[in-house]
């Protein structure tokens, strides 16, 4: 396994969708895996391929942090097949946009699909939390990420101060 670079906006590789996957095999998995210890290193709770430069539709999520009983989450071709009008907000940040957060709506509850690390169709819902965190890590995948979310007058602000660190 090895911890790969995560890229940081204002990257434009961060805005390139991501293309499907025929199937999970052994090279999607070993990146699941260095997605993970990736995702561990900095310290996050989710992760998508583009954010290391891998452009195939595949993300992971570990919420251990906040509730041990939670199992990581390995997902490819995840899509979205219903989601509520109702919304939920929260402080939303990134690995991909270190340093900075801003508050944003997302669906409060989903049903999705996807394949899992053993190539199996499955179908979940998700509330809160995991809802929210699954959208943004999907919102990845299409090259968007939460900074396109917020009020331009935000997002301005946001990008004005990323690209002064540069």
């Amino acid at each position: 396994m090895a911890i790969l670079p995560v890229l940081e906006y204002p990257d434009p590789r961060l805005k390139i969708p991501s293309k499907p996957i025929e199937k999970v095999d052994d090279e999607i998995r070993a990146l699941m895996d260095d997605m993970y210890e990736t995702m561990i290193a900095n310290d996050g709770c989710g992760l998508a391929a583009p954010q290391v430069n891998v452009h195939k539709r595949v993300i992971i999520m570990d919420f251990a942090y906040n509730d041990p009983d939670f199992k990581t989450m390995y997902l490819a071709n995840p899509e979205i097949i219903e989601a509520s009008k109702e919304l939920y907000e929260l402080n939303d940040g990134c690995l991909s946009v270190p340093e900075y957060r801003g508050n944003v709506a997302r669906a409060k509850k989903i049903r999705y699909r996807y394949l899992d690390r053993d190539n199996v169709l499955r179908e979940e819902e998700a509330e809160d939390l995991l809802a929210f965190c699954v959208q943004h890590e999907i919102d990845h995948l299409n090259g968007k990420l939460f900074i396109d979310r917020l009020s331009p007058l935000k997002r301005q602000i946001i990008i004005n101060k990323l690209r002064k660190r540069k």
